[in-house]
């Protein structure tokens, strides 16, 4: 909390701060936060486990395709320069 608190009060000095995204972002995340807090309230601690699991698992995967096609960027764009 505190090393956030020193980002934000850098952050406000710098004026680094897009207050209406912001305050967008802050309110989605509130209102995802309680939908999303109802919604497990009423669900299978089973089944919200496996719906966890998949999204981390899709996560990971996604992660490690991003990984790959920049590796393959970063090879094409050292191939093109040495060929000069």
């Amino acid at each position: 909390m505190p090393t956030s608190i020193t980002a934000i009060l850098v952050s406000l000095k710098e004026h680094l701060i897009d207050w209406k995204i912001g305050i967008v972002i802050a309110i989605s995340g509130i209102i995802g936060a309680i939908i999303g807090a109802k919604i497990s309230v009423n669900m299978n601690v089973n089944l919200l486990k496996k719906i966890f699991g998949y999204f981390l698992g899709a996560i990971a995967i996604y992660e490690i395709y991003s990984l790959i096609k920049g590796y393959r960027l970063d090879k094409k764009t050292d191939n093109k320069n040495t060929e000069k």
